[in-house]
C-alpha cells in the first residue's frame, strides 16, 4: 500500500521548464549580411521579430530571425504564412538554435525539402566536426494552435546510421533514401536523419506540436538536462508515399533519451509509430564507439559512456498512447538507467496501420539485447511502471538482470499466456514486485 500511495502522489507531480533570460535593448542583427538582408518594405512592428521580416530562402529567414532575436528579444515567430505566398516553411539545412532562445511555431507548417539532408532544428552547440560541444540553456520550441512538422515528401536519406540507402526494396538493413546509389554520395544514415536533435542542453521545453513522416527518430536528446516535452502527436510509421509508390523507412522511433539524459518529465505523447514510442537507451557499445561530431554516428555526441554522468536518471512519464510499442528502457555493460516512473501507457493496435513485425512486442520494455555486451546486474534499478494497457506479445518485457523495481496496475489482452515476460531466468533479477498485472480475454 505505501508503494502505491507513493507511485500516486508521483503520478501528480508537475515540472516547469527552467526560466529563460532576457535581455534588452539593441537592434535586429543578422551574421551574414551578405546572403541574407533585413526586408526594408515590410512595417515592423514593435515586438515579435519574424522570418517575414528578412529576404532569402525559407532556411536563411528563419536563421536570421533567430541571430537576431539573440540579440534582442530572445524570442522569433514563425507564422502560419510565409511572405513567399505559401503556407508551408521548406527547410533546406538545419535551423541551429542557440542558448536562451524561445521558438514559437503559430498555426505552421515546416517541412524538410526534397533536397535537405539535415535535421530541421538542432541545438547549435553540436554538428559535423565539433568536437568539444559546450552546454547551452534555456530553449524552448512551443507550438500555438495546429502546428505540424513533417519530412520531405522525397527525403534524400532515412534510417539509422547502420542502414544502406536502397530506392527499391531489398533484403537487409535498408531504409529508403533518393540519394541510393549516387556516386559520392554518403550511402548509410546518420544523426542528420532525427527531426529535432538536441545535446548538452540545460533546460528545453517542446510542446503542442504534430510530427509527421520525420526520417529517423523524430526528436532525439543526448546529455540533455531539465527538460519538459508535453502535448505531442506522431504520424510515423515505417512506409512513406513518394511520388504514389510506398517506400519503407526504418527506425521511426518517437522520443530518443540516449547517454545522460536527466530529469526529464514526458506528457501526453501519442502517436502512429513504426518503432518505441518513447526509447531511453544508456548504451556502452564498445569498442564501436563514435566521437563527437562524427558524422557516420547515429549519435551527434560520443557514444562512449564516460561514467555515472552519462547515465539517464529520473525520468516522468505519463499519459501515453500508440500503436506499436510503447516505452523501452535499455543498457549495455556498465551504463546504466535509473530512478524511471511510469504512469500511463497504452498499446493499441490499429487496424489501419498494420504494426511491424507481426505486432507489437511490448507495451514496457527492461532491459534489451544487441547492443554490445549484456548489461551489468543491477545497472538497471528503480523502474516504477503503473496503469500500462497493451495488445502485443506480451505486456511487460524484462530482459536484463534488474533490481528494485515495480510494475503495478497492468491490463493485457495479448496472445502470451502472462502479463509480464522474462527472457532470463526470474532468479537473475533483485528485489522485482509484480503487483496486479492481469491477462484478460481480447475483444
Amino acid at each position: 500500500m505505501k508503494i502505491a500511495v507513493l507511485l500516486l502522489y508521483i503520478s501528480t507531480l508537475s515540472f516547469q521548464p527552467v526560466s529563460l533570460r532576457k535581455s534588452s535593448g539593441g537592434i535586429r542583427g543578422v551574421t551574414n549580411p551578405d546572403s541574407v538582408h533585413f526586408n526594408e518594405s515590410r512595417d515592423t512592428i514593435a515586438g515579435d521579430i519574424t522570418p517575414n521580416d528578412f529576404n532569402g530562402s525559407d532556411t536563411e529567414r528563419i536563421q536570421a530571425a533567430v541571430n537576431a532575436a539573440k540579440k534582442t528579444t530572445h524570442k522569433i515567430v514563425i507564422p502560419q504564412i510565409n511572405s513567399n505566398g505559401t503556407n508551408v516553411w521548406k527547410i533546406d539545412s538545419a535551423i541551429l538554435l542557440p542558448g536562451n532562445m524561445t521558438i514559437i511555431l503559430d498555426n505552421c507548417i515546416i517541412q524538410l525539402s526534397d533536397s535537405c539532408r539535415d535535421n530541421m532544428f538542432r541545438s547549435d552547440n553540436v554538428g559535423i566536426g565539433i568536437t568539444s560541444p559546450v552546454w547551452n540553456y534555456n530553449i524552448s520550441i512551443v507550438g500555438v494552435g495546429q502546428v505540424l512538422l513533417k519530412g520531405a515528401d522525397n527525403p534524400r536519406s532515412t534510417g539509422d546510421a547502420y542502414r544502406t540507402l536502397t530506392r527499391i526494396p531489398v533484403t537487409g538493413r535498408v531504409s529508403y533514401g533518393s540519394d541510393a546509389g549516387k556516386k559520392g554520395i554518403k550511402q548509410k544514415g546518420d544523426w542528420r536523419n532525427n527531426l529535432i536533435q538536441i545535446a548538452y542542453v540545460d533546460g528545453f521545453n517542446l510542446k503542442n506540436v504534430k510530427i509527421e513522416h520525420s526520417h529517423a527518430w523524430a526528436i532525439s536528446f543526448e546529455r540533455t538536462r531539465n527538460a519538459v516535452l508535453s502535448d505531442l502527436g506522431f504520424n510515423n510509421p515505417e512506409s512513406i508515399l513518394v511520388n504514389g509508390i510506398e517506400k519503407k523507412v526504418f527506425n521511426k522511433d518517437g522520443i530518443n533519451l540516449r547517454h545522460g539524459c536527466k530529469y526529464f518529465r514526458i506528457n501526453n505523447i501519442t502517436g502512429i509509430n513504426g518503432d518505441d514510442l518513447i526509447a531511453l537507451s544508456s548504451l556502452d557499445a564498445a569498442p564501436y564507439y563514435h566521437t563527437n561530431g562524427d558524422i557516420n554516428s547515429y549519435q551527434v555526441t560520443s557514444t562512449k559512456w564516460a561514467g555515472p554522468e552519462d547515465d539517464t536518471e529520473q525520468v516522468f512519464i505519463t499519459n501515453c498512447q500508440t500503436n506499436y510499442t510503447g516505452v523501452a528502457i535499455r543498457t549495455s555493460d556498465s551504463a546504466g538507467i535509473h530512478h524511471v516512473y511510469v504512469n500511463g501507457v497504452v498499446t493499441k493496435a490499429r487496424p489501419d496501420t498494420p504494426p511491424p513485425y507481426g505486432g507489437s512486442p511490448y507495451t514496457l520494455l527492461v532491459g534489451g539485447r544487441g547492443y554490445g555486451q549484456a548489461s551489468v546486474p543491477g545497472r538497471i534499478n528503480n523502474i516504477y511502471a503503473m496503469n500500462l494497457v497493451g495488445d502485443g506479445k506480451t505486456l511487460v518485457l524484462i530482459e536484463s538482470p534488474i533490481a528494485d523495481c515495480v510494475f503495478m496496475n497492468g491490463i493485457y489482452t495479448g496472445v502470451s499466456p502472462t502479463a509480464i515476460t522474462y527472457t532470463i531466468h526470474k532468479n537473475e533479477t533483485t528485489n522485482v514486485e509484480e503487483i496486479n498485472l492481469v491477462k484478460v480475454p481480447a475483444n
